[in-house]
């Protein structure tokens, strides 16, 4: 069976949630079940920790470097590249406050979009 063997919005819907459950639900008891027996200081969390880390700055690299959308019509390279790193800068010295480097990065984004476009 396929994505578009049934035409009806709500198989198609009900194909994305069952899909997306049965991918993550697994995961997610196994780290309920798991999770209280492991040390915060274990080789194994401290791997999983870093491999997450790892994505997540892969997926920001990849938005920065490899836009799609808006985001790569409106921006040039150089915009996206300064905003991260000025944002990143406000993120470290603003008391590593995650809403203070996102927000400066943001801002600075936005004006770089307003006064070079």
């Amino acid at each position: 069976m396929t994505f578009d063997a049934i035409d009806s919005l709500y198989w198609q819907i009900a194909f994305i949630v069952i899909g997306g459950w049965l991918a993550t639900d697994i995961w997610r008891w196994a780290g309920v079940l798991l999770g209280n027996r492991l040390s915060e200081e274990s080789d194994g969390l401290v791997l999983v920790r870093c491999m997450a880390t790892a994505l997540v700055a892969a997926v920001i690299a990849q938005l920065i470097v490899f836009p799609s959308g808006a985001l790569a019509r409106e921006t040039e390279t150089w915009m996206r590249v300064a905003a991260a790193g000025i944002g990143f800068a406000a993120y470290f010295f603003g008391g590593r406050k995650v809403v203070v480097g996102v927000g400066v990065g943001l801002a600075v984004l936005a004006f770089a979009m307003i006064v070079i476009s």
